[in-house]
């Protein structure tokens, strides 16, 4: 049981402001209600638990709890059948207490505050990023300017239940202040998402619901990122490239001079380009990334040169018989310094209940490979082209079943 206990100084709200409402700077709600403070602070106290990140304990963050969060007063325009609207499609179990504006006064009705409880077996970083979000929606009044930095933090706390959401056209309006074209571009962005999702290359709900628990795929692109950078690599090639996540995080690393994403499919390569803002970055940053329409499975002299080679859950939808040209275009004819290569471990997949036994995570996954078989074919890899690999695990380990993505990093002197 944790409670967190918000202390917001009304001076300090009103200090160094120039608003021609004076009484409305020192008579209002602030230091009493939930708000876009309370967003903050969520994030200031509990950071790791909203991440999912528990170093001391990694299999926890990823354990559904039957968890309950009160709310003692929260603003809420649209009230009780608002709250609902907004909570109950989450999966939640909600009591909401109004309170009159004015318990001497009935005829004045109902004011627009309530004491809100939620109960929801879930991830604790769930709980936590959809109170993060929604807090400020429903308030609808933040503390801080509201600009591009609000939608790409909405997009990323709302990755995985914003986009289905039955009332996201009024969460996203609210949370980015009624900002016309903020609010048009989360809403652009959350559609194309939701295109890819239902696309035929989509993966099945039972790997989407299990790997979203995890955050798994935030935590492999993190752990990638990181190793290159700590290979000191300046340029990448990200085979495989998808919709830009990973070059996302590599354009934000000054270090990486030169970054270049492939990928077979057109509209993946127009989602990555769209992800990653290219027609609106400075001519230098913009210059630093190439997107190239192109195949693993053939050579190819622009692959050619790079100080590392990025390949995060490819390997798994090729055919088996065709990993052989996969090896030689990237081992034998790119050749980078580096390559940091992520798949599947197959023993993990007993630890989720919602995959049925003998079910790959990926209705396009050809196989999925066991430590011991990824690790004889890294090391046959290894050998044949001339590289050490070294072997790391991806997402919280168990000791029974590992982790549930393995990592070969392969270098060369």
């Amino acid at each position: 049981e944790a409670c967190l206990l918000l202390d917001v100084d009304p001076v300090g709200l009103v200090r160094d402001r120039d608003d021609r409402f004076a009484l409305g700077q020192y008579v209002n709600d602030r230091p009493y209600v939930a708000s876009s403070f309370l967003s903050v602070a969520i994030n200031d106290v509990f950071g790791t638990a909203l991440t999912g990140v528990c170093k001391a304990r990694p299999d926890l963050p990823a354990t559904p709890l039957p968890l309950e969060a009160r709310l003692d007063v929260l603003p809420a325009r649209g009230g009780e059948t608002f709250l609902r609207a907004v909570f109950e499609p989450l999966g939640y179990d909600v009591t909401a207490e109004g309170f009159p504006l004015d318990p001497t006064v009935p005829e004045w009705g109902p004011s627009r505050y309530f004491s809100v409880t939620v109960r929801k077996t879930c991830p604790i970083a769930e709980l936590l990023n959809h109170l993060y979000v929604l807090v400020p929606v429903f308030d609808g009044r933040k503390h801080y300017y509201v600009g591009p930095d609000e939608l790409e933090k909405l997009l990323a706390r709302g990755e995985g239940w914003l986009a289905g959401h039955p009332a996201r056209e009024q969460i996203v309006r609210r949370y980015l202040g009624h900002r016309p074209n903020l609010s048009r571009e989360a809403l652009e962005r959350l559609d194309e998402g939701l295109a890819v999702e239902e696309g035929e290359d989509t993966p099945p709900a039972a790997e989407e619901v299990v790997e979203r628990a995890l955050s798994l795929h935030d935590q492999r692109l993190d752990a990638v990122c990181e190793v290159l950078v700590t290979a000191g690599a300046k340029s990448v090639l990200d085979l495989g490239c998808g919709e830009g996540r990973l070059l996302k995080r590599l354009l934000a690393e000054r270090q990486f001079e030169r970054i270049v994403g492939a990928d077979v499919s057109p509209r993946s390569l127009e989602i990555a380009a769209d992800r990653l803002r290219l027609d609106r970055l400075s001519p230098a940053k913009a210059g630093r990334v190439t997107l190239l329409q192109a195949s693993a499975l053939y050579r190819d002299k622009r692959f050619d040169g790079f100080d590392a080679a990025a390949v995060v859950e490819v390997i798994e939808h090729l055919d088996p018989p065709r990993l052989a040209a996969f090896e030689r275009v990237v081992f034998e004819f790119a050749r980078p310094k580096a390559v940091v290569l992520t798949t599947p471990n197959r023993e993990y997949n007993a630890v989720w209940e919602t995959l049925p036994a003998g079910n790959m995570r990926h209705g396009d996954h050809r196989f999925e490979w066991t430590r011991a078989e990824f690790e004889a074919w890294a090391n046959g890899v290894a050998a044949r082209f001339g590289y050490a690999v070294e072997f790391r695990p991806v997402g919280p380990v168990l000791e029974a079943y590992g982790s549930p993505s393995q990592m070969g990093v392969f270098s060369r002197g």
